[in-house]
């Protein structure tokens, strides 16, 4: 069964000047594993974020570094919780994720699925 879905946008070039502004916000929302992406995937990245957090009803108090998004050997894209979000997860009985991310014309976008 769902227990939630969540979809966001980031535009590219808007969140790649705020990281420039802001260096600090790197730690704050990518996992060391994040952190040395290109732009384009730290979009969809925090965009997966977001969608997460949508899909989990958005709880007070979570971290952002308490998601990630890895990749397989194939490429496709999986979610690891760890901390506040794999609690929250855990209380809404989610067995399963689903990720998809895309960067094309200056628009990162995820969509993330739960099931129980």
């Amino acid at each position: 069964m769902i227990v939630g879905v969540g979809i966001d946008v980031v535009d590219v070039a808007r969140f790649g000047e705020t990281l420039v502004r802001t260096p600090a916000l790197r730690e704050r929302l990518f996992t060391l594993g994040e952190r040395t992406l290109p732009v384009a995937s730290l979009a969809a990245r925090f965009a997966a974020k977001e969608a997460l957090a949508k899909a989990l009803g958005a709880p007070a108090g979570m971290h952002w570094v308490d998601a990630e998004v890895r990749t397989d050997y194939t490429g496709r894209p999986t979610l690891v919780m760890s901390g506040s979000v794999e609690e929250r997860a855990a209380d809404l009985g989610v067995r399963r994720t689903h990720v998809s991310l895309s960067h094309d014309a200056g628009i990162a976008s995820a969509v993330v699925v739960l099931e129980s």
